[in-house]
């Protein structure tokens, strides 16, 4: 049996404090040195994995690009980079860089070209 918070223990903690002033409520800092809203380190493994995927676009090809440690805007700059170099649309979604059409070989040598890990990915 699991026993809830009552009374001032139910309100999540220590909110304000007379020596550092308001408080984040979820890892208990100074709201100058919270942690919480900070933008994690992107995930992968620095390896840009290219891949032609059909599945689930209604036949049509499309090459993603997915594993490369980068920020959101950054990541957005360079997928803008890619639709220009390959010359077709494109987008990012959930940190995979989308390009429509097959074009794995142009976009692997150029991220070789530009300094990024990258390798083919599936068949």
């Amino acid at each position: 049996m699991v026993k809830s918070a009552k009374g001032m223990a139910a309100l999540g903690g220590l909110v304000y404090s007379t020596e550092t002033g308001r408080t984040c409520p979820a890892c208990r800092q100074p709201v100058a040195e919270c942690v919480c809203g900070a933008p994690s380190a992107p995930q992968g493994d620095g390896i840009a994995r290219v891949r032609r995927e059909t599945k689930g676009r209604g036949g049509k090809t499309v090459t993603t690009v997915s594993g490369l440690p980068l920020q959101p805007e950054a990541l957005k700059s360079l997928a803008k980079k890619l639709k220009t170099r390959c010359g077709c649309g494109g987008a990012v979604k959930e940190g995979v860089i989308e390009i429509q059409g097959d074009h794995a070989e142009l976009i692997c040598s150029w991220l070789i070209e530009q300094g990024f890990q990258a390798k083919r990915a599936g068949g």
